[in-house]
């Protein structure tokens, strides 16, 4: 489910934002197979997220006890919705090639992300 931003705001007034982030995750099986091969689509697709107007960084985040694999890529808020627009590009194309690798549970989610 995605949520309209608005540029710079505030949840109410002491929660405040400037920032928004995607996040792209899954879960994987093998360390050898599925996680390795999750990487180099990642490696694949980085030049691209970081070409983002906007990005502030991208972190992969790996858990090896619950086996997430995710992806965060951050931008300032003001320049989000041009991202969204374009459908998070290069989202659908990293979405469909981690699909083929057979890993589950692939979903997104928009959230702010601020450092404090």
């Amino acid at each position: 489910r995605d949520h309209k931003f608005q540029t710079m705001g505030a949840f109410n007034d002491n929660v405040t934002f400037s920032h928004i982030a995607r996040e792209w995750r899954c879960k994987w099986e093998s360390k050898e197979g599925d996680l390795a091969e999750l990487q180099k689509v990642l490696d694949s697709k980085l030049a691209a997220i970081k070409a983002v107007d906007g990005v502030v960084s991208v972190q992969r985040v790996v858990c090896g006890g619950c086996q997430d694999y995710k992806v965060v890529t951050k931008l300032d808020a003001d320049k989000f919705g041009a991202w969204e627009e374009a459908k998070f590009a290069p989202e659908a194309e990293f979405l469909a090639e981690i699909e083929k690798l057979g890993v589950k549970r692939i979903e997104t989610q928009t959230y702010t992300l601020e450092t404090l």
